[in-house]
């Protein structure tokens, strides 16, 4: 049995089934774009009850207290509720003492700990679970902001954890000597989530007066994104529509690229997408090649594939080791994005289709939680060869 703090926890007395719970620390709120955190964390809702806690948010108030919403069942997300004004210290302190509340009441058969942030471990490194996770889903060090102590605090982290994911494989082979359990799980994808893409629909209303032919982004937009990359290519593509959908983060909207054929949609649910994708006539990822992209696996790459769509793609690492190596994305730098993008426009998807269809019936967060939670159980490596049983 699990002991967070020795008046927190104690077995489970007769009790016929057993309550597991995920304890979950993430730098990404559940409702800002659906992605690892949350498809992953919904497969684990079906055994587990999964504690969502979120970082937290400083509004006018006298003390804190923490938000609760249930966006299912199963799972609850959690999010510190701090005075204005309050110092680094005491924001520590008060995300200890709410975390505390919180457990004091349950009495669990299993508790998982999972980190995306080391910078939780500030406040949370005496609740001992019966197996603690660190799912790496990026480089956090390299992205814009990254707050002051974050190696540092990796480092600890790495210490601390039994078990540790990476989200790519380029991620896993800079940490693969950091731990003795790392093991790769590149991003996956819903499958029949997006081949409702492949179906007649109607096509979305902000969308709709946008002509043909049109090239897609989906995704958060911040300093990952090669915004020359796409002025240039609009310009030189002034009859292609260039439809940008996600949030605006840690960038200046007013940096943005304004031309006639450069729509900027705005974040769309993630059950609106197939609604969008559907529309479409290719799908590209305009990265920057930078240290924040240098060890990102993006989840788009299988999502417009799994939607029906010709990729093409900056040269992400993992994208062209993976996708560009098996032909399922075109690859393309400032030079020849503009004619590499026109000679996907205009061949036939057939041959495409059934090659990604192919490469994606090997691959599901289905499968991949199932792989994480067999490593739960027992804590071993994968070894970098057996990662295309996982997608990689």
């Amino acid at each position: 049995m699990a002991v967070a703090t020795q008046s927190i926890y104690s077995t489970m007395q007769n009790q016929s089934t057993s309550y597991s719970v995920l304890l979950c620390f993430s730098h990404l709120r559940w409702n800002f774009v659906f992605q690892r955190p949350q498809h992953l964390l919904t497969r684990a809702s079906q055994t587990h009850e999964v504690l969502f806690f979120e970082e937290p948010v400083y509004e006018p108030v006298s003390e804190a207290y923490l938000r609760v919403t249930r966006p299912s069942p199963a799972i609850r997300v959690l999010t510190p509720i701090l005075p204005h004004k309050t110092d680094a210290v005491q924001a520590i302190e008060m995300q200890r003492m709410l975390l505390d509340e919180t457990l004091a009441d349950r009495v669990v058969d299993e508790l998982v700990v999972w980190y995306y942030t080391p910078m939780a471990l500030s406040f949370s490194d005496h609740i001992k679970g019966d197996v603690c996770v660190y799912d790496c889903m990026d480089e956090l060090s390299a992205f814009k902001n990254a707050p002051a102590g974050l190696v540092e605090m990796e480092g600890q982290l790495l210490k601390h954890a039994d078990i540790v994911f990476t989200g790519g494989v380029s991620i896993y082979e800079a940490k693969r000597r950091l731990h003795s359990s790392i093991n790769p799980f590149p991003s996956s994808v819903d499958v029949n989530h997006f081949l409702e893409a492949r179906k007649p629909g109607r096509d979305a209303a902000d969308q709709r007066d946008i002509p043909h032919p049109r090239v897609g982004f989906v995704g958060v937009i911040d300093e990952r994104l090669d915004l020359k990359l796409i002025e240039e290519t609009a310009r030189h593509m002034s009859d292609v529509q260039f439809v940008m959908i996600g949030p605006v983060v840690k960038i200046d909207p007013a940096d943005l690229p304004r031309l006639p054929n450069i729509h900027w949609l705005g974040s769309k649910l993630y059950s609106e997408l197939p609604t969008y994708l559907r529309h479409w006539d290719a799908g590209w990822m305009p990265f920057a090649l930078n240290e924040a992209t240098r060890f990102i696996s993006p989840t788009k790459t299988p999502e417009f594939l799994a939607a029906g769509l010709p990729v093409v793609s900056t040269a992400i690492v993992d994208v062209v080791r993976t996708y560009g190596a098996k032909e399922l994305v075109k690859i393309v730098d400032h030079e020849d994005a503009a004619e590499k993008l026109r000679i996907i426009l205009q061949s036939p998807r057939d041959q495409l289709l059934q090659k990604a269809d192919s490469y994606l019936s090997k691959t599901s967060w289905d499968r991949t939680w199932k792989e994480m939670l067999k490593l739960l159980r027992k804590p071993t490596p994968v070894h970098l060869q057996d990662s295309s049983n996982l997608g990689v």
